[in-house]
């Protein structure tokens, strides 16, 4: 198969990514990018610390960014705490920007945790459509149009201080995607780093 992206396999086959069994990952992507689905489909709802959730505990609205600040303060503090206690930690935000993710490959560092960043690329249209579908949480297409381009101008990179980079490119290696825990990812899998 070569070079071929999984969009371009004529099979709707899963496509395998491995993942250490303990570890704290790190969702990217857009609004509508289809982080929190994604993240529902493949971990414990235990291990899935949502900002969207934390905004909610402090304001009873999770769209309240004027509360991001105490917000993020909880999504840290249950990652610190999940890390303290060797429980694998997933990271639901956008995570749009080098100095966001950077933040949360220290916090794994300091807990001695490999990191691992997700990240959710289907593109524009399939932002703006997946935003479309959520009227209770629609962001504007104009200011999703910018963090989607930020996305691209700015992608994870190993320097940040990640293990593994796992790179959905598409709605199809979205869905198509399967992650599995084990004690050292091998293969295929060890490519996606730096990806």
């Amino acid at each position: 198969m070569g070079d071929q992206t999984a969009d371009e396999r004529d099979d709707d086959q899963p496509i395998n990514h491995s993942i250490p069994d303990f570890s704290l990952v790190v969702l990217v992507g857009a609004p509508g990018s289809g982080k929190s689905s994604f993240a529902r489909k493949w971990f414990r709802p235990t291990e899935i610390i949502s900002s969207d959730h934390a905004r909610a505990l402090v304001s009873d609205d999770e769209r309240d960014q004027s509360v991001s600040g105490d917000a993020f303060d909880i999504v840290r503090l249950i990652a610190e705490r999940r890390l303290k206690n060797r429980r694998l930690s997933v990271i639901d935000a956008t995570n749009l920007h080098s100095s966001q993710r950077r933040f949360w490959t220290q916090i794994g560092h300091r807990w001695k945790v490999d990191v691992v960043a997700i990240v959710l690329d289907p593109g524009l249209d399939a932002c703006l459509e997946w935003n479309d579908a959520r009227p209770d949480r629609r962001v504007d297409p104009a200011i999703l149009a910018r963090m989607v381009e930020e996305l691209g101008e700015q992608p994870p990179i190993e320097d940040e201080g990640f293990r593994f980079i796992i790179h959905l490119r598409s709605r199809n290696e979205i869905v198509r995607a399967s992650i599995q825990r084990t004690s050292k990812p091998t293969g295929a899998d060890a490519a996606d780093a730096g990806a």
